[in-house]
């Protein structure tokens, strides 16, 4: 029985069109994916693609922004987007029926958008407050600290959001030339997943997304050096916030798997090894957590905790042990097989969803330029050996690679 059917065509103008046909729905999720993120940025200009992507709700030659929020809205559908390190995406999720509504709004976004210079002011003012949200939220900051300290001076250490400082100073001119530089046919990719026919998905394309056919000039600056040792910030907070790891992965590498594994057995889920001796043995952490991210050239693998300032001590030295016990006793094949089934159900469950579906045909054209589904994932997965995750371990979590970046009460004993 056939469940889903891929597809995919480049425009002439370099435009990329991947879906994925899921006959058994009646939705449809559909992203225009643009290849430019903060990674993307200079220093000055930090936040611009974020600042970018408020700006293509406020107002097009079409509709006002009142239109946009309600164009899809109103026939019980689904309008948003979100900026990250490598790209920014623009996405909907329709009754099958819409989709050409759904094309003509985000192509009228991404192609006729104003940029008035009052809704500028207007966006500028509800980033700052955005900034200053991520400010009052400890456990979020220390993770952006970490990422900034663990790529220093490059721009994949740049906050997504950008800084009081350079967000005041972006004008319209500046806004304007990232987004002719960045946002160009052969630097967007159109993903769609759910029940839909993929020539009349390239059809609606065709007709609606005129963007510039000029060439692709994205180049990705590789990080130079990584940040490691320790970094104690005093700040006023009411517990320890604190943030370990290293270096992890790119997206393409041939351990992904390995290294997902390592994650899942580490600090995903109430059954975690963290979980289950941090905080529930020990009570040392109310949160505690691991996460990982893939970028196109390396990646990252952390740790959050977050603690009571009489338990930072404890709890750290409790880190320590749980990071020194995997190196030095490799898990045994039946917690690795555990960990396998889980990681697999979480995938498959995950693709129950047909936004999940979109975003990983998108993630797959960025990062692989080709399809891999999802019985050649669990093959892939199946295919971890205990040898190769065990080197896997010794290679990433050796001491000499760790940053730790920690907030600490500035009244703690």
């Amino acid at each position: 029985m056939v469940y889903s059917q891929y597809n995919k065509t480049i425009l002439p103008n370099g435009l990329t069109i991947v879906s994925e046909k899921i006959p058994s729905v009646r939705s449809v999720s559909v992203g225009v994916w643009v290849k430019a993120g903060s990674r993307h940025e200079i220093k000055s200009n930090n936040g611009v693609a974020h600042f970018l992507e408020h700006m293509l709700f406020k107002g097009t030659t079409n509709r006002s922004a009142r239109d946009i929020a309600q164009s899809l809205e109103s026939v019980g559908g689904y309008l948003n987007a979100f900026t990250a390190k490598e790209f920014t995406c623009f996405y909907s999720e329709i009754l099958d029926e819409y989709l050409p509504r759904a094309v003509d709004v985000l192509s009228d976004m991404l192609c006729n958008s104003i940029f008035a210079p009052k809704d500028i002011e207007k966006e500028r003012q509800v980033i700052l407050d955005e900034i200053d949200s991520v400010e009052d939220t400890p456990d979020d900051l220390v993770q952006e600290v970490f990422v900034e300290k663990l790529f220093p001076g490059n721009s994949l250490g740049y906050p997504i959001l950008g800084s009081k400082e350079t967000v005041s100073q972006l004008t319209r001119d500046r806004i304007l030339d990232f987004y002719n530089q960045h946002y160009i046919a052969s630097n967007t990719i159109i993903a769609a997943a759910g029940n839909l026919d993929h020539n009349y998905l390239v059809e609606l394309c065709e007709k609606k997304f005129h963007l510039s056919s000029r060439p692709n000039r994205n180049h990705e600056v590789p990080p130079q050096k990584f940040g490691r040792g320790d970094f104690i910030i005093d700040r006023t907070v009411n517990q320890a916030h604190i943030c370990v790891g290293t270096v992890g992965l790119p997206y393409a590498h041939h351990q992904k798997y390995e290294l997902l594994l390592l994650n899942t057995l580490l600090g995903v889920g109430m059954g975690s090894r963290l979980f289950q001796n941090i905080r529930e043995k020990h009570g040392m952490a109310y949160s505690i957590y691991s996460f990982l991210d893939f970028f196109k050239d390396n990646g990252l693998i952390a740790i959050y905790l977050g603690t009571e300032k009489n338990k930072t001590s404890k709890a750290l030295k409790l880190l320590d042990k749980e990071i020194s016990k995997l190196k030095k006793k490799p898990i045994s094949k039946k917690e690795l097989n555990q960990v396998k089934s889980q990681l697999k159900g979480n995938l498959v469950l995950g693709l129950e969803s047909t936004a999940r579906r979109m975003s990983r045909l998108a993630k797959m054209e960025v990062y692989l330029q080709k399809f891999q589904d999802i019985d050649q994932v669990i093959e892939d997965i199946n295919r971890v050996s205990h040898e190769s995750i065990t080197e896997l371990i010794q290679h990433i979590l050796d001491s000499d690679r760790m940053l730790r970046v920690m907030f600490i009460p500035k009244n703690i004993n």
